[in-house]
């Protein structure tokens, strides 16, 4: 776990021998066995970068070499250059792979056959055609290369396993189970979000903002419609839709409060602000009965949670950007990132006016993606990446680096904030009034 704290120059913040420095004297003076991070800018790619590196090296050597030797390296390095090429034209294949099998219910399959099956077992238990295991196994041999199974071919037919990739996967919860996270692979890769990626030059090139190519791509491709107007008017959509906020929701609080609950200890009063269905809001409730939780929705929102199923949550019907209710902290999990900065600063206003001070423990909590926090695994930064263009092209706000952050921090009057890197490629933010 890494933790960056930073208190902004010129409040009246207390500091202490983890506060008042700014991000640019932590880069520069850190040592290297601190827990401070150097975040990665937007635009850094190690990864891409070490590529761009082999092929000039491969061009440098097939413009000097002589002789058939030294052709012949270039020609490696060039033809390793094409596969690569290949790999990243193809990766889509990739994505849809996994959809097949989320569809079908592999993993769900597999669980239910003792954590190993055979292709023809698989075909047998998902009731497909015999004649479609051939293609099947094709299908089962990528998802293993790609992670999402292991494979064991001691005898003559190959064994597919669960890996903790396809695990996450698995509806069962529980001991041996899964964490019931495939309605999010399907709403990620459903038509209606992937479609907008098709129209992407054309909404680079236009100049014109009122031209359909220059509004959010997403827009573009359904008709002049934002996320939430095709949600509501395609009823399959929005409740994929609404399945993969609720289960992402439920794992990633599942984690928080097992495992990071110092975060809501000390609080006596919590309002999540556009918690939904209260999902989050419960699962505070249920592991510290101190604090009192409650959600702020809009009307259509709060009417549609059943009094019955609200788990001595209080829902409040408002605007966050007008008002939030009064509390000790505010959560803000997974809503800054769908708003651009102007909008995330009024926000951020509202819940500063609604906390006490800092010394009384007021704070905000951000769970959100904060891109670049943890430099050393490429993967994470990779994903971070992949995560904020999906969201140029659907919703249009970006993700941000800890800069970003930080600025719409300080133009909302807030005096520090503290980053903990605990939730994978998402960070858990206190912001402090």
């Amino acid at each position: 776990m890494k933790t960056t704290t930073t208190v902004f120059h010129g409040t009246s913040a207390r500091s202490d021998k983890n506060l008042g420095t700014d991000l640019q004297r932590r880069r520069n003076s850190a040592p290297a066995q601190t827990q401070t991070r150097t975040l990665l800018p937007l635009t850094s790619n190690p990864k891409a970068s070490r590529f761009s590196e082999r092929v000039h090296q491969a061009n440098e050597r097939s413009m000097d070499a002589s002789g058939d030797e030294g052709l012949a390296t270039g020609s490696d390095q060039l033809m390793q250059a094409q596969a690569e090429l290949w790999n990243h034209i193809f990766a889509y294949t990739r994505s849809m792979s996994l959809r097949c099998a989320v569809e079908l219910g592999i993993p769900d399959a597999v669980h239910r056959l003792g954590g190993a099956a055979t292709a023809p077992e698989l075909a047998a238990a998902l009731s497909l055609p015999p004649s479609r295991a051939p293609y099947l196994r094709r299908l089962m041999c990528l998802l293993a290369h790609a992670g999402f199974f292991s494979v064991s071919d001691d005898d003559a037919t190959a064994s597919y396993r669960l890996t903790p990739l396809s695990r996450l996967l698995v509806s069962a919860p529980g001991a041996g189970g899964g964490h019931g996270l495939s309605p999010f692979a399907l709403a990620m890769l459903h038509p209606v979000v992937v479609s907008p990626s098709m129209s992407l030059a054309s909404w680079f090139r236009a100049a014109d903002a009122r031209t359909a190519a220059a509004r959010v791509p997403f827009e573009a491709a359904h008709g002049g419609r934002d996320l939430w107007a095709v949600a509501k008017d395609d009823r399959e959509f929005g409740a994929a839709f609404n399945d993969a906020m609720a289960c992402d929701g439920r794992f990633v609080m599942d984690v928080l409060v097992r495992d990071h609950g110092d975060v809501f200890r000390g609080l006596t009063s919590l309002v999540d602000v556009g918690g939904g269905s209260g999902g989050a809001a419960r699962a505070i409730a249920a592991a510290f009965p101190n604090v009192r939780c409650s959600v702020l929705e809009l009307p259509h929102v709060v009417t549609g949670v059943p009094p019955g199923e609200r788990g001595g949550v209080e829902f409040v019907a408002g605007d966050m950007f007008e008002n939030v209710p009064k509390a000790d902290a505010v959560l803000l999990k997974w809503i800054l990132h769908g708003w651009d900065d102007e909008k995330c600063v009024r926000l951020l206003r509202r819940c500063r006016e609604a906390i006490p001070s800092r010394d009384a423990g007021g704070r905000v909590i951000v769970m959100d993606l904060v891109v670049g926090s943890n430099p050393a695994d490429e993967k994470a930064t990779e994903t971070q990446l992949l995560w904020d263009v999906m969201m140029m092209g659907v919703v249009g706000s970006p993700e941000r680096d800890e800069r970003e952050w930080r600025k719409i921090f300080e133009d909302a009057g807030f005096s520090g904030y503290k980053i903990v890197a605990i939730l994978g490629i998402r960070s858990v933010i206190e912001v402090y009034p």
